[in-house]
């Protein structure tokens, strides 16, 4: 990803909560700058709401673009000293690091549900899997080889080695605000480069538990940064963080539209800018495919965080023979499996959206596949626990001309389209100008590689005789 060269909340829901994981905490509305915990200049705060009651679970720092040059210019100073650790060294406190957020696993975990909405199990899920890139990143450290190339002219030796960059802008969503992080700090911290975290400003208590994490795996001071800040004040630390001479490279992961506005001001500056932008997933069941396999696969890749994901399934295209079977079983398991509610309950398998907008958003998609002649079978509107929940939901008869087709809705609403031929499938598929994943389920080889090779999206998730094969575009898929 990155090139080389005490806590007291105010809310007393989250107080009550809190005891159960009250050995973890990081310092009360402070951010994290050049190893201390500090307050925005200007002592301006912003809150962080529940998404499941509205209420406030916390009041962090609202960051200006003052914070984040303080925050710049500190970590562009570790760096000097960072770059030139050993790589063992930086592999010893990565692993710390995967240790830590093992040990903590269950309070980060309420943490990410208090701010995020998504169930507790979820949670849980999200911060091994995001201590599994610290780890992965700690050995993966050791392993920044050079080369030695042989040279075309006898009197010259040609050999090639790989250096840090510099300093790292990385600007997360708040879909997964654990793992979003771990992914690029990981990265950033094996390869010698210092980082500067902007966290999604719904989201922004995960990223400063990590660098409590940080702190206390003594991570020398300006090494990670995180600058928080409010809605308002977003767009203008995005844009300086790209034009900042002393950031080498931007990684993002969100929305399209943010990504593009990101590359517009990284331009000028020829800046390093990695991005994981928006994505329309298509999810392909073929006739030879196994249908209670597929409906799992649905369901997993659908629902995860309640739809909120940028791999989440947004068209199912099923094919006519095995159409009727499979809307039948999905509606079956959905009726069965998923409950609504408070993501801090056990039982619950959906949370809430992560505000009201979104919940309008998808209930236009709803509105707009119905005029247009979808048929609902499950749910279809606002749920009656609060604002921000929306029923799981199932449309078939979906057609291309639905804003469900065109755009992510990122929500738990799942649309079914019938189609006849291999061919029109991959056409439909291949009908988006947003190709981050893509699903399908066969079980006939041929098919497989064919699908495979002509789906034009970053990566494919493949089911073949009950084995799953990550498929990135430019490599091969093992069958075993």
């Amino acid at each position: 990803m990155f090139l080389f060269r005490t806590v007291k909340f105010r809310s007393s829901s989250f107080l009550t909560t809190y005891k159960m994981c009250s050995h973890f905490s990081f310092s009360k509305n402070k951010t994290f700058i050049n190893g201390k915990w500090v307050s925005a200049k200007d002592g301006k705060e912003f809150p962080v709401y529940n998404p499941a009651d509205g209420s406030i679970v916390a009041n962090v720092p609202d960051c200006t673009v003052s914070e984040l040059n303080e925050a710049i210019e500190g970590s562009y100073d570790a760096f000097k000293t960072w770059k030139n650790t050993t790589a063992k060294e930086r592999s010893a406190i990565l692993r710390r690091l995967f240790d830590l957020q093992m040990k903590y696993k269950d309070d980060l975990a309420r943490i990410l549900t208090l701010e995020a909405g998504k169930s507790l199990a979820e949670s849980v899920g999200e911060i091994s899997y995001g201590a599994s890139f610290f780890e992965w990143f700690s050995e993966e450290a050791r392993r920044i080889y050079g080369d030695i190339v042989p040279s075309p002219v006898k009197s010259r030796q040609m050999f090639f080695y790989k250096q840090p960059v510099g300093v790292a802008g990385i600007i997360t969503p708040w879909n997964f605000p654990n793992a979003m992080i771990t992914r690029k700090v990981g990265a950033a911290l094996a390869a010698g480069c210092t980082c500067v975290i902007k966290p999604a400003e719904d989201t922004p208590l995960s990223a400063l538990a990590i660098a409590q994490l940080a702190e206390e795996a003594k991570v020398p001071p300006g090494v990670i940064n995180v600058v928080t800040s409010s809605r308002n004040n977003t767009p203008a630390i995005g844009k300086g963080m790209c034009e900042h001479l002393k950031v080498a490279t931007i990684s993002f992961t969100g929305s399209t539209a943010v990504g593009k506005l990101l590359l517009e001001h990284s331009a000028p500056f020829v800046k390093r800018v990695s991005l994981e932008l928006g994505g329309n997933a298509p999810f392909i069941v073929f006739n030879s495919a196994n249908v209670s396999k597929a409906v799992a696969g649905a369901m997993a890749s659908k629902f995860r965080n309640s739809g909120q994901t940028c791999v989440c399934t947004n068209r199912i295209l099923v094919q006519e023979d095995v159409y009727d079977e499979f809307c039948k079983e999905l509606t079956k398991v959905m009726q069965n499996q998923l409950v609504v509610g408070n993501g801090m309950d056990s039982n619950v398998t959906v949370g809430p959206l992560i505000n009201e907008n979104a919940v309008k958003k998808v209930n236009s998609h709803v509105e707009d596949a119905l005029q247009k002649g979808a048929k609902l079978i499950l749910g279809g509107k606002p749920h009656s626990t609060g604002k921000t929940f929306f029923e799981p939901t199932l449309l078939t008869d979906i057609k291309q001309n639905m804003l469900i087709c065109k755009e992510e809705t990122f929500g738990p609403v799942a649309g079914v389209m019938k189609f006849k031929s291999e061919e029109e499938a991959i056409e439909i598929a291949n009908s988006t100008r947003s190709g981050l994943a893509g699903y399908f389920y066969s079980e006939d080889v041929s098919q497989i590689w064919r699908v495979a090779q002509a789906l034009e999206v970053g990566m494919d998730l493949i089911k073949l005789n009950s084995r799953i094969y990550l498929n990135p575009k430019g490599f091969h898929v093992t069958l075993r």
